[in-house]
């Protein structure tokens, strides 16, 4: 009875999160039909379905229900999507965590272009901490910071466009099945990733000093 169970279930080893909702490895999806997909398995899957089951095929329901939510959030949010992908392509994904990085580590990242606004920023950031700790605050350098503030969410939405772009790129090359078109989409979202990266970066540290205490709050939207 217990082997009649276990053939009775699909095989979860090397099951990609595309996979698990019969995707291909596309980045534009149906959000609404993932949705759907996603209670349907919920509902084949859900432990107490498997009460009465051994412990074994109990194990595999909290696994197969555990690895089910981790797919859906991470297929049904874009960028987590698109990170997910190069992951699977082989692509080293950096973690954009901050705190994880050592200054010299950021400063190497700064892209090119933003070498000049970043350099100003900080000198920004720097004088308007050291105003807070002394219990000043500039209206003037407040002012500075909130323009910029809007300079670099511009940048971040330009961005996000320019990743949109490059999604409906990639399904394109993944259909005609045109390696060098996919290797080139892939860079392209590597460096928008890396530069999405920075810029939220760049607002977490300009709205931990405009708004403090809700700062993580915030940020974690974005």
């Amino acid at each position: 009875m217990q082997r009649h169970a276990q053939n009775s279930i699909e095989a979860d080893t090397g099951q990609t999160y595309f996979a698990m909702f019969s995707l291909p490895r596309k980045l534009t999806i149906d959000v609404a039909a993932l949705e759907r997909e996603f209670y349907k398995l919920s509902r084949r899957l859900h432990p107490d379905l498997y009460a009465r089951k051994s412990a074994e095929e109990q194990a595999w329901s909290l696994r197969q229900s555990s690895l089910l939510n981790d797919a859906y959030r991470t297929l049904k949010e874009p960028v987590a999507r698109t990170a997910y992908l190069l992951k699977l392509e082989g692509v080293r994904i950096e973690d954009e965590n901050s705190e994880t990085r050592d200054m010299q580590t950021k400063q190497n990242r700064v892209p090119a272009d933003l070498l000049e606004e970043v350099f100003e920023l900080n000198m920004q950031l720097e004088e308007m901490r050291a105003n807070l700790k002394m219990g000043e605050d500039d209206a003037a350098l407040r002012s500075d910071l909130v323009r910029a503030q809007t300079q670099f969410k511009g940048m971040l939405a330009a961005v996000d466009e320019d990743l949109r772009r490059a999604w409906g790129a990639w399904d394109a090359a993944l259909d005609a099945n045109i390696a060098a078109a996919k290797d080139k989409q892939k860079d392209a979202m590597v460096a928008l990733l890396d530069r999405r990266s920075y810029l939220r970066n760049l607002l977490r540290e300009v709205d931990s000093v405009l708004t403090p205490e809700t700062a993580g709050v915030a940020q974690a939207n974005v």
